[in-house]
């Protein structure tokens, strides 16, 4: 049966450093989860906008879920300036604690993509998804030994490929992680999943339906 979108909500989210533009895609008031989708790196480019984080929103509406993108302080038309992933993971929380109260009893999702993958995991020691979902994440730059990992499921997405987070490094970076987060690297995959991104979805649907 072929998808029906749902109509995209343009909305303004109160953050830390003034108003958050944002993006909210609803399959229906009877959905029981809600995913926060957070984007790049915003000084190279990255919006909300950026086709893995439409990707991502597109494949959890697909699954049922709600999904709530937006622009950090300074990307778009949000209020601040960049601030060093600090700032930016104060904003997730800030969206994440608007689509609790927008859906009261939802179950939380965080999703995010390079940048956005730090994000994410960030603001996930601070507000307990049900789901984290990393797609090349940033963070795998940083040394295991330093990274709390969350309580929930935790999958990461990497593309063999990509030349900007080194897929053997990533590789390395989840090994030493414990507990464990599941891995599924996409060998042909560069780091935007050009011509990838069917493969990007079903890897995630398959890791959703199997949990």
């Amino acid at each position: 049966m072929k998808f029906d979108p749902p109509r995209p909500q343009p909305l303004t989210i109160e953050g830390p450093a003034g108003a958050l533009e944002a993006i909210l895609e609803d399959p229906g008031e009877n959905v029981g989860s809600i995913a926060v989708v957070c984007h790049p790196h915003p000084l190279y480019g990255g919006t909300m906008t950026n086709k893995v984080v439409h990707t991502l929103a597109r494949t959890f509406n697909q699954l049922g879920v709600a999904s709530l993108r937006f622009n950090y302080r300074g990307v778009g038309a949000s209020a601040g300036s960049y601030d060093e992933g600090r700032g930016e993971t104060d904003d997730a929380v800030s969206v994440v604690d608007w689509a609790m109260a927008h859906k009261p009893g939802a179950k939380l999702w965080l999703a995010g993509f390079s940048f956005g993958g730090a994000v994410a995991l960030n603001a996930a020691h601070r507000r307990l998804p049900q789901r984290l979902i990393t797609v090349a994440p940033a963070a795998a730059r940083e040394s295991a030994a330093s990274v709390r990992v969350p309580a929930c499921p935790w999958l990461v997405v990497q593309g063999g490929r990509d030349d900007l987070i080194d897929c053997a490094s990533v590789e390395n970076w989840v090994a030493a992680l414990q507990p464990r987060p599941t891995l599924v690297v996409l060998p042909d995959a560069e780091h935007f999943f050009h011509g990838r991104l069917n493969e990007l979805r079903e890897a995630i649907v398959r890791w959703v339906e199997s949990q």
